[in-house]
Protein backbone atom coordinates (compact mmCIF):
# COMPACT_ATOMS: atom_id res chain seq x y z
CA UNK A 1 0.00 0.00 0.00
CA UNK A 2 2.68 2.40 0.76
CA UNK A 3 4.65 1.90 -2.25
CA UNK A 4 1.23 2.41 -4.50
CA UNK A 5 0.72 5.75 -2.36
CA UNK A 6 4.06 6.72 -3.49
CA UNK A 7 3.98 6.02 -6.83
CA UNK A 8 0.70 7.25 -8.11
CA UNK A 9 -0.57 10.74 -9.36
CA UNK A 10 2.32 13.08 -9.71
CA UNK A 11 3.46 15.33 -12.33
CA UNK A 12 6.84 14.90 -14.05
CA UNK A 13 9.19 18.34 -13.45
CA UNK A 14 12.99 19.21 -14.04
CA UNK A 15 14.86 20.80 -11.19
CA UNK A 16 14.52 20.94 -7.16
CA UNK A 17 11.21 18.70 -6.31
CA UNK A 18 8.75 19.63 -3.73
CA UNK A 19 6.42 16.58 -1.73
CA UNK A 20 4.88 14.78 -4.21
CA UNK A 21 6.71 15.75 -6.95
CA UNK A 22 9.12 13.63 -9.88
CA UNK A 23 11.98 14.49 -11.38
CA UNK A 24 13.91 12.46 -13.97
CA UNK A 25 17.58 13.98 -13.95
CA UNK A 26 19.47 10.36 -15.34
CA UNK A 27 20.70 9.06 -17.67
CA UNK A 28 24.08 10.72 -16.26
CA UNK A 29 27.71 9.08 -17.14
CA UNK A 30 28.21 5.59 -18.43
CA UNK A 31 25.25 3.21 -18.82
CA UNK A 32 26.06 -0.57 -19.00
CA UNK A 33 24.58 -2.81 -21.10
CA UNK A 34 20.40 -3.19 -20.67
CA UNK A 35 20.44 -1.26 -17.88
CA UNK A 36 19.32 1.91 -19.23
CA UNK A 37 15.54 1.89 -17.87
CA UNK A 38 16.85 2.04 -14.45
CA UNK A 39 19.95 5.16 -15.15
CA UNK A 40 17.67 6.78 -16.35
CA UNK A 41 14.22 6.67 -14.34
CA UNK A 42 12.00 8.95 -12.90
CA UNK A 43 12.52 9.25 -8.82
CA UNK A 44 9.15 10.62 -7.36
CA UNK A 45 9.76 12.45 -3.78
CA UNK A 46 7.06 12.55 -1.16
CA UNK A 47 7.32 12.60 2.51
CA UNK A 48 8.71 10.27 4.15
CA UNK A 49 6.42 9.57 7.43
CA UNK A 50 4.87 6.61 5.28
CA UNK A 51 7.89 4.66 5.44
CA UNK A 52 8.47 4.59 8.83
CA UNK A 53 8.90 1.36 10.15
CA UNK A 54 10.54 1.21 13.09
CA UNK A 55 11.53 3.14 16.63
CA UNK A 56 14.39 5.24 14.88
CA UNK A 57 12.63 5.62 11.33
CA UNK A 58 9.18 6.88 13.00
CA UNK A 59 11.89 9.32 15.48
CA UNK A 60 13.67 11.19 12.30
CA UNK A 61 11.23 10.56 8.54
CA UNK A 62 9.04 13.44 10.18
CA UNK A 63 11.71 16.07 10.40
CA UNK A 64 11.37 19.05 8.50
CA UNK A 65 13.08 19.04 4.97
CA UNK A 66 13.60 15.26 4.49
CA UNK A 67 11.55 13.48 1.49
CA UNK A 68 11.86 10.05 0.56
CA UNK A 69 11.34 7.98 -2.83
CA UNK A 70 12.29 4.43 -3.96
CA UNK A 71 14.23 3.34 -6.57
CA UNK A 72 13.90 0.73 -8.86
CA UNK A 73 17.01 -1.78 -9.17
CA UNK A 74 17.35 -5.42 -10.90
CA UNK A 75 17.06 -8.20 -8.46
CA UNK A 76 20.37 -10.05 -10.31
CA UNK A 77 22.20 -7.52 -12.86
CA UNK A 78 23.05 -10.52 -15.17
CA UNK A 79 19.18 -10.71 -15.65
CA UNK A 80 18.31 -7.10 -16.24
CA UNK A 81 14.90 -7.74 -18.08
CA UNK A 82 14.32 -9.86 -15.20
CA UNK A 83 12.79 -9.31 -11.57
CA UNK A 84 12.86 -5.87 -10.14
CA UNK A 85 13.72 -4.86 -6.38
CA UNK A 86 13.17 -1.53 -4.63
CA UNK A 87 15.60 0.65 -2.93
CA UNK A 88 14.69 2.85 -0.08
CA UNK A 89 15.91 6.68 -0.38
CA UNK A 90 16.09 9.62 1.83
CA UNK A 91 17.07 12.78 1.05
CA UNK A 92 17.63 16.76 2.80
CA UNK A 93 18.30 19.21 -0.02
CA UNK A 94 21.18 21.72 -0.22
CA UNK A 95 20.45 24.75 1.62
CA UNK A 96 22.39 27.34 -1.27
CA UNK A 97 24.43 26.75 -4.37
CA UNK A 98 24.35 22.91 -5.00
CA UNK A 99 27.88 21.10 -5.52
CA UNK A 100 25.75 17.47 -6.04
CA UNK A 101 24.56 14.69 -4.08
CA UNK A 102 26.26 13.74 -1.13
CA UNK A 103 25.70 9.37 -0.93
CA UNK A 104 26.61 8.08 2.99
CA UNK A 105 26.24 4.67 3.89
CA UNK A 106 26.59 4.01 7.95
CA UNK A 107 28.02 0.18 7.82
CA UNK A 108 26.52 -3.00 9.64
CA UNK A 109 26.60 -4.41 7.10
CA UNK A 110 22.18 -4.12 7.77
CA UNK A 111 21.91 -0.32 9.36
CA UNK A 112 19.48 1.88 7.46
CA UNK A 113 21.26 4.38 5.62
CA UNK A 114 17.76 6.68 5.36
CA UNK A 115 17.80 7.03 9.34
CA UNK A 116 21.18 7.62 9.35
CA UNK A 117 20.80 10.38 6.83
CA UNK A 118 17.89 11.79 8.65
CA UNK A 119 20.44 11.82 11.85
CA UNK A 120 23.15 13.40 10.13
CA UNK A 121 21.26 16.15 8.58
CA UNK A 122 20.40 17.18 11.98
CA UNK A 123 23.85 17.71 13.01
CA UNK A 124 24.96 19.63 9.87
CA UNK A 125 22.00 21.32 9.55
CA UNK A 126 24.32 24.84 9.74
CA UNK A 127 27.43 23.87 8.13
CA UNK A 128 29.26 24.07 4.84
CA UNK A 129 27.51 20.44 3.50
CA UNK A 130 24.54 21.24 4.29
CA UNK A 131 24.48 24.11 1.77
CA UNK A 132 26.26 22.86 -0.49
CA UNK A 133 25.52 19.00 -0.60
CA UNK A 134 22.02 17.22 -0.94
CA UNK A 135 22.71 14.25 1.86
CA UNK A 136 21.26 10.99 0.12
CA UNK A 137 21.04 7.50 2.43
CA UNK A 138 19.55 4.72 0.97
CA UNK A 139 18.71 1.26 2.68
CA UNK A 140 20.56 -1.16 1.06
CA UNK A 141 18.93 -4.20 -0.88
CA UNK A 142 16.55 -6.08 1.93
CA UNK A 143 17.34 -3.63 4.53
CA UNK A 144 14.77 -1.38 6.33
CA UNK A 145 12.58 0.41 3.90
CA UNK A 146 14.01 -1.59 0.90
CA UNK A 147 11.95 -4.55 -0.36
CA UNK A 148 12.12 -7.65 -0.15
CA UNK A 149 13.29 -7.70 3.28
CA UNK A 150 15.82 -9.89 4.93
CA UNK A 151 14.10 -11.80 6.81
CA UNK A 152 15.11 -14.98 9.17
CA UNK A 153 13.61 -15.14 12.68
CA UNK A 154 10.67 -13.84 13.81
CA UNK A 155 10.01 -11.81 16.95
CA UNK A 156 9.37 -14.31 19.29
CA UNK A 157 12.07 -16.13 18.28
CA UNK A 158 14.66 -13.70 18.59
CA UNK A 159 13.51 -13.25 21.97
CA UNK A 160 14.03 -17.00 22.93
CA UNK A 161 17.51 -17.68 21.00
CA UNK A 162 19.10 -14.66 22.99
CA UNK A 163 17.95 -16.34 26.22
CA UNK A 164 18.65 -20.13 25.37
CA UNK A 165 22.08 -21.35 27.58
CA UNK A 166 25.18 -21.74 24.91
CA UNK A 167 24.96 -24.94 22.59
CA UNK A 168 26.97 -26.90 24.63
CA UNK A 169 27.71 -29.59 21.67
CA UNK A 170 29.29 -28.69 18.27
CA UNK A 171 26.34 -31.07 16.69
CA UNK A 172 23.66 -28.72 18.43
CA UNK A 173 25.28 -25.77 17.17
CA UNK A 174 25.84 -26.74 13.36
CA UNK A 175 21.77 -28.04 13.85
CA UNK A 176 20.73 -24.44 15.00
CA UNK A 177 22.54 -22.90 12.35
CA UNK A 178 21.66 -25.04 9.25
CA UNK A 179 18.16 -24.02 10.32
CA UNK A 180 18.80 -20.42 10.53
CA UNK A 181 20.22 -20.33 7.11
CA UNK A 182 16.76 -22.34 5.78
CA UNK A 183 14.82 -20.07 7.25
CA UNK A 184 16.53 -17.29 5.91
CA UNK A 185 16.37 -18.52 2.25
CA UNK A 186 12.58 -19.20 3.15
CA UNK A 187 11.67 -16.16 4.73
CA UNK A 188 13.48 -13.57 2.70
CA UNK A 189 12.02 -14.74 -1.05
CA UNK A 190 14.67 -17.74 -1.90
CA UNK A 191 17.71 -18.32 -2.91
CA UNK A 192 17.90 -15.82 -5.48
CA UNK A 193 17.49 -13.43 -3.08
CA UNK A 194 19.70 -13.92 -0.98
CA UNK A 195 22.49 -14.78 -3.31
CA UNK A 196 22.13 -10.88 -4.69
CA UNK A 197 22.13 -9.13 -1.40
CA UNK A 198 26.11 -8.43 -1.08
CA UNK A 199 28.65 -5.78 -1.48
CA UNK A 200 28.95 -6.31 -4.88
CA UNK A 201 25.30 -5.64 -5.63
CA UNK A 202 24.87 -2.81 -3.38
CA UNK A 203 28.15 -0.72 -5.17
CA UNK A 204 25.81 -1.31 -8.45
CA UNK A 205 22.88 -0.35 -6.79
CA UNK A 206 24.83 3.02 -5.90
CA UNK A 207 25.85 3.63 -9.69
CA UNK A 208 22.37 3.51 -10.38
CA UNK A 209 21.42 5.73 -7.48
CA UNK A 210 24.19 8.10 -8.51
CA UNK A 211 22.69 8.23 -12.10
CA UNK A 212 19.57 9.25 -11.38
CA UNK A 213 19.99 11.27 -8.83
CA UNK A 214 21.50 14.03 -11.88
CA UNK A 215 25.16 13.33 -10.75
CA UNK A 216 28.11 12.65 -13.18
CA UNK A 217 30.17 11.36 -10.56
CA UNK A 218 29.53 9.89 -6.90
CA UNK A 219 30.16 11.65 -3.88
CA UNK A 220 30.74 9.38 -1.03
CA UNK A 221 30.97 9.01 2.62
CA UNK A 222 30.95 5.40 4.08
CA UNK A 223 31.29 4.00 7.86
CA UNK A 224 32.45 1.01 8.82
CA UNK A 225 31.27 -1.61 6.26
CA UNK A 226 30.21 1.36 4.71
CA UNK A 227 33.90 1.42 3.61
CA UNK A 228 33.69 -1.76 1.99
CA UNK A 229 30.95 -0.84 -0.22
CA UNK A 230 32.72 2.23 -0.78
CA UNK A 231 36.07 0.07 -1.50
CA UNK A 232 33.77 -2.08 -4.31
CA UNK A 233 32.08 1.04 -5.89
CA UNK A 234 36.02 2.39 -6.63
CA UNK A 235 36.42 -0.61 -8.16
CA UNK A 236 33.55 -1.48 -10.31
CA UNK A 237 33.65 1.83 -11.20
CA UNK A 238 36.50 4.00 -10.59
CA UNK A 239 36.35 6.68 -13.98
CA UNK A 240 32.74 7.53 -11.85
CA UNK A 241 34.18 8.46 -8.53
CA UNK A 242 34.49 12.29 -7.43
CA UNK A 243 35.10 12.30 -3.97
CA UNK A 244 35.16 8.54 -0.91
CA UNK A 245 35.33 9.70 2.24
CA UNK A 246 36.10 6.34 3.99
CA UNK A 247 35.75 6.16 8.36
CA UNK A 248 36.65 3.44 10.27
CA UNK A 249 37.87 1.03 7.65
CA UNK A 250 36.96 -2.82 6.74
CA UNK A 251 40.75 -4.67 5.35
CA UNK A 252 40.13 -5.26 1.56
CA UNK A 253 42.64 -8.08 2.38
CA UNK A 254 42.07 -9.14 5.81
CA UNK A 255 40.67 -12.82 6.40
CA UNK A 256 37.59 -13.51 8.61
CA UNK A 257 40.09 -14.97 11.69
CA UNK A 258 42.41 -12.15 11.57
CA UNK A 259 39.69 -9.33 11.73
CA UNK A 260 37.55 -11.44 14.15
CA UNK A 261 41.05 -11.64 16.71
CA UNK A 262 41.31 -7.99 15.56
CA UNK A 263 37.65 -6.56 17.05
CA UNK A 264 37.80 -9.04 20.06
CA UNK A 265 41.84 -6.96 20.81
CA UNK A 266 39.99 -3.59 19.89
CA UNK A 267 37.14 -4.07 21.87
CA UNK A 268 39.40 -4.72 25.26
CA UNK A 269 41.26 -1.84 24.40
CA UNK A 270 38.00 -0.05 24.45
CA UNK A 271 37.33 -2.23 28.02
CA UNK A 272 40.41 -0.86 29.35
CA UNK A 273 40.27 2.36 27.85
CA UNK A 274 36.88 2.80 29.84
CA UNK A 275 38.02 1.17 33.15
CA UNK A 276 40.62 3.46 33.40
CA UNK A 277 38.15 5.94 33.26
CA UNK A 278 35.73 4.38 35.30
CA UNK A 279 38.18 3.79 38.28
CA UNK A 280 38.56 7.01 39.88
CA UNK A 281 35.09 7.88 39.89
CA UNK A 282 32.65 7.30 42.68
CA UNK A 283 29.46 6.74 40.83
CA UNK A 284 31.42 4.08 38.97
CA UNK A 285 30.82 0.62 40.94
CA UNK A 286 31.95 -1.86 39.00
CA UNK A 287 35.89 -0.74 38.73
CA UNK A 288 37.66 -3.69 37.43
CA UNK A 289 37.61 -6.29 34.81
CA UNK A 290 37.40 -8.95 37.86
CA UNK A 291 34.52 -7.87 38.89
CA UNK A 292 32.60 -7.67 35.55
CA UNK A 293 33.30 -11.35 34.76
CA UNK A 294 31.81 -12.29 38.28
CA UNK A 295 28.58 -10.47 36.91
CA UNK A 296 28.70 -12.27 33.98
CA UNK A 297 29.56 -16.03 35.31
CA UNK A 298 25.89 -15.33 37.41
CA UNK A 299 24.01 -14.44 34.64
CA UNK A 300 25.74 -17.57 33.03
CA UNK A 301 24.57 -19.84 35.59
CA UNK A 302 20.65 -18.05 35.98
CA UNK A 303 19.33 -15.46 33.59
CA UNK A 304 18.33 -12.28 35.72
CA UNK A 305 14.16 -11.16 35.34
CA UNK A 306 13.45 -7.73 34.01
CA UNK A 307 9.73 -7.53 34.03
CA UNK A 308 8.71 -10.32 31.86
CA UNK A 309 11.70 -10.59 30.63
CA UNK A 310 15.67 -11.96 30.74
CA UNK A 311 18.74 -10.50 30.95
CA UNK A 312 21.03 -13.39 29.81
CA UNK A 313 24.77 -13.35 29.69
CA UNK A 314 24.83 -13.49 26.14
CA UNK A 315 23.36 -10.34 26.48
CA UNK A 316 25.07 -8.20 29.02
CA UNK A 317 28.18 -9.17 27.09
CA UNK A 318 26.30 -7.81 23.98
CA UNK A 319 25.48 -4.66 26.00
CA UNK A 320 28.94 -3.97 26.85
CA UNK A 321 30.30 -3.92 23.67
CA UNK A 322 27.38 -1.65 22.46
CA UNK A 323 28.46 0.74 24.86
CA UNK A 324 32.53 1.04 23.81
CA UNK A 325 31.87 1.94 20.76
CA UNK A 326 31.94 5.34 22.00
CA UNK A 327 32.95 7.07 25.04
CA UNK A 328 29.70 9.46 25.10
CA UNK A 329 28.29 6.50 26.42
CA UNK A 330 30.46 5.54 28.96
CA UNK A 331 28.63 7.67 31.80
CA UNK A 332 25.34 5.20 30.85
CA UNK A 333 27.62 1.79 31.12
CA UNK A 334 28.68 2.83 34.43
CA UNK A 335 24.89 3.29 35.33
CA UNK A 336 23.89 0.00 33.46
CA UNK A 337 26.78 -1.96 35.27
CA UNK A 338 25.88 -0.44 38.76
CA UNK A 339 22.58 -1.10 38.23
CA UNK A 340 23.81 -5.11 37.37
CA UNK A 341 24.97 -5.20 40.48
CA UNK A 342 22.57 -4.32 42.42
CA UNK A 343 20.43 -7.05 40.71
CA UNK A 344 18.74 -4.77 38.50
CA UNK A 345 19.28 -5.51 34.84
CA UNK A 346 17.02 -3.44 32.47
CA UNK A 347 19.53 -0.88 31.44
CA UNK A 348 22.12 -3.04 30.04
CA UNK A 349 19.01 -4.76 28.67
CA UNK A 350 18.41 -1.93 26.85
CA UNK A 351 22.08 -1.48 25.30
CA UNK A 352 21.63 -4.85 24.27
CA UNK A 353 18.28 -4.81 22.40
CA UNK A 354 19.61 -1.32 21.05
CA UNK A 355 22.61 -3.23 19.10
CA UNK A 356 20.13 -5.67 17.85
CA UNK A 357 17.38 -3.62 16.77
CA UNK A 358 14.37 -5.07 18.92
CA UNK A 359 12.06 -1.93 19.00
CA UNK A 360 10.03 -0.98 21.70
CA UNK A 361 7.02 -3.00 20.50
CA UNK A 362 8.76 -6.29 20.64
CA UNK A 363 9.25 -6.02 16.79
CA UNK A 364 13.18 -6.79 15.03
CA UNK A 365 14.42 -4.85 12.76
CA UNK A 366 16.15 -6.76 9.85
CA UNK A 367 19.59 -5.58 10.96
CA UNK A 368 21.09 -8.77 12.29
CA UNK A 369 19.68 -10.90 9.69
CA UNK A 370 20.85 -8.48 6.86
CA UNK A 371 24.48 -8.86 8.97
CA UNK A 372 24.68 -12.74 8.52
CA UNK A 373 23.06 -12.75 4.73
CA UNK A 374 25.55 -10.10 3.34
CA UNK A 375 28.42 -11.69 5.51
CA UNK A 376 27.86 -15.23 3.45
CA UNK A 377 27.99 -13.65 0.21
CA UNK A 378 30.82 -11.71 0.91
CA UNK A 379 33.12 -13.85 2.26
CA UNK A 380 34.31 -17.73 1.05
CA UNK A 381 32.01 -20.35 3.23
CA UNK A 382 34.25 -22.62 5.61
CA UNK A 383 32.78 -26.04 5.13
CA UNK A 384 35.76 -28.36 6.25
CA UNK A 385 35.61 -29.01 10.08
CA UNK A 386 39.86 -29.35 10.24
CA UNK A 387 39.51 -25.67 8.66
CA UNK A 388 36.88 -24.60 10.86
CA UNK A 389 38.96 -26.45 14.45
CA UNK A 390 42.33 -24.49 13.21
CA UNK A 391 40.55 -21.11 12.43
CA UNK A 392 38.41 -21.70 15.93
CA UNK A 393 42.05 -22.35 17.52
CA UNK A 394 43.72 -19.33 16.48
CA UNK A 395 41.37 -17.51 17.13
CA UNK A 396 41.69 -18.91 21.15
CA UNK A 397 45.35 -18.38 21.23
CA UNK A 398 45.19 -14.92 19.07
CA UNK A 399 42.71 -13.57 22.01
CA UNK A 400 44.40 -15.60 25.12
CA UNK A 401 42.99 -14.09 28.52
CA UNK A 402 40.68 -11.09 26.79
CA UNK A 403 37.28 -9.88 28.29
CA UNK A 404 35.39 -10.74 25.12
CA UNK A 405 36.99 -14.14 24.19
CA UNK A 406 36.44 -15.26 27.82
CA UNK A 407 32.78 -14.10 27.99
CA UNK A 408 31.83 -15.56 24.99
CA UNK A 409 34.54 -18.12 23.26
CA UNK A 410 33.91 -19.72 20.05
CA UNK A 411 33.09 -23.16 19.32
CA UNK A 412 34.68 -25.34 16.23
CA UNK A 413 31.33 -25.47 14.28
CA UNK A 414 30.00 -24.96 11.23
CA UNK A 415 28.66 -21.73 11.20
CA UNK A 416 25.49 -20.55 8.92
CA UNK A 417 27.45 -19.61 6.27
CA UNK A 418 28.82 -23.23 6.09
CA UNK A 419 24.91 -24.46 5.14
CA UNK A 420 23.86 -21.28 2.82
CA UNK A 421 21.86 -22.06 -0.16
CA UNK A 422 24.14 -20.02 -2.38
CA UNK A 423 27.69 -19.03 -3.03
CA UNK A 424 29.75 -16.49 -1.96
CA UNK A 425 30.36 -13.14 -4.68
CA UNK A 426 33.46 -11.52 -3.08
CA UNK A 427 35.88 -12.30 -1.37
CA UNK A 428 39.18 -10.76 0.60
CA UNK A 429 41.58 -9.31 -2.11
CA UNK A 430 43.77 -6.13 -3.50
CA UNK A 431 41.51 -3.54 -4.66
CA UNK A 432 41.68 -3.07 -8.45
CA UNK A 433 41.14 0.68 -8.82
CA UNK A 434 43.30 2.37 -11.89
CA UNK A 435 41.66 5.88 -12.66
CA UNK A 436 40.59 6.63 -9.21
CA UNK A 437 40.87 10.24 -7.96
CA UNK A 438 42.36 11.07 -4.78
CA UNK A 439 40.50 9.39 -1.74
CA UNK A 440 40.33 10.05 2.22
CA UNK A 441 40.40 7.30 4.86
CA UNK A 442 39.89 7.87 7.98
CA UNK A 443 41.27 5.75 10.76
CA UNK A 444 40.92 6.11 14.60
CA UNK A 445 43.78 4.71 17.06
CA UNK A 446 41.40 3.10 19.54
CA UNK A 447 38.60 1.99 17.05
CA UNK A 448 36.90 -0.92 19.00
CA UNK A 449 35.14 -2.42 15.94
CA UNK A 450 37.63 -1.52 13.16
CA UNK A 451 40.89 -1.34 14.00
CA UNK A 452 43.85 1.39 13.29
CA UNK A 453 45.74 -1.03 11.26
CA UNK A 454 42.57 -1.76 8.70
CA UNK A 455 42.71 2.15 7.93
CA UNK A 456 45.94 1.91 7.50
CA UNK A 457 46.04 -0.77 5.15
CA UNK A 458 42.97 0.71 3.03
CA UNK A 459 44.34 3.99 2.21
CA UNK A 460 47.41 1.95 1.08
CA UNK A 461 44.95 -0.30 -1.22
CA UNK A 462 43.27 2.66 -2.61
CA UNK A 463 46.15 4.82 -2.58
CA UNK A 464 44.27 7.07 -0.89
CA UNK A 465 45.41 10.05 1.92
CA UNK A 466 45.27 8.57 5.55
CA UNK A 467 43.77 10.63 8.37
CA UNK A 468 44.78 9.54 11.72
CA UNK A 469 42.03 10.41 14.29
CA UNK A 470 43.67 10.13 18.25
CA UNK A 471 40.56 8.47 20.57
CA UNK A 472 38.59 5.26 21.93
CA UNK A 473 35.50 5.31 19.18
CA UNK A 474 34.03 3.73 16.25
CA UNK A 475 34.12 6.59 13.66
CA UNK A 476 34.33 10.26 13.87
CA UNK A 477 33.59 12.09 10.56
CA UNK A 478 30.72 14.75 10.31
CA UNK A 479 30.50 13.77 14.82
CA UNK A 480 31.69 17.43 15.80
CA UNK A 481 35.54 16.82 15.80
CA UNK A 482 36.35 20.19 13.99
CA UNK A 483 39.83 19.36 12.85
CA UNK A 484 38.30 15.84 11.24
CA UNK A 485 35.34 17.87 10.06
CA UNK A 486 37.21 20.89 8.90
CA UNK A 487 39.67 17.90 6.92
CA UNK A 488 36.68 15.94 5.03
CA UNK A 489 34.64 18.97 4.35
CA UNK A 490 37.44 20.74 2.68
CA UNK A 491 38.03 17.26 0.91
CA UNK A 492 34.36 16.98 -0.19
CA UNK A 493 33.47 20.45 -1.37
CA UNK A 494 37.11 21.46 -3.05
CA UNK A 495 38.64 18.04 -3.57
CA UNK A 496 41.54 19.82 -1.19
CA UNK A 497 42.54 16.85 0.64
CA UNK A 498 44.34 16.82 3.90
CA UNK A 499 48.11 17.23 4.76
CA UNK A 500 49.91 14.41 4.51
CA UNK A 501 50.32 12.93 8.17
CA UNK A 502 47.38 15.03 9.68
CA UNK A 503 46.83 13.77 13.44
CA UNK A 504 43.46 14.71 15.09
CA UNK A 505 42.96 14.72 18.82
CA UNK A 506 39.65 13.63 20.47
Amino acid sequence: MVVAALSSCSAQVSGNPVAGDSETLGPKGPVPAGLDRFYGQTLTWRACRPLAHDDESKRTFGDEGVRCALLSVPLDYAKPDGRTITIGLLRKQATGAKVGSLVINPGGPGVSGMTAAASIAERIADTELAEKFDLVGFDPRGIGVSEPRIRCLTDSEMDKDRVEPDNTTVAEEETENKEFAGKCAERSGGAEVLANVGTRDVARDMDVLRSALGDEKLTYVGYSYGTRIGTAYAEAFPGNVRALVLDGAVDPLEDPVSQAIGQITGFDKALDAYLAWCGPKQSCVVKDETRLRELLETLKKQPLAVGDRQLSASDATTGVAAALYSDETWSFLSAALSALAKGDGSQLLLLADLYLGRDTDGSYTSTMAALVAVRCVDEPRITDRAQVEDATRRIIEGTKDSFMSATDPPLPALDSCAFWPVPNTSEPHQPKVEGLPPTLVISTTGDPATPYTAGVNLAKAIGGRLLTYEATQHTVFMQGDKCVDDAGTRYLVDLTLPADGLRCKG
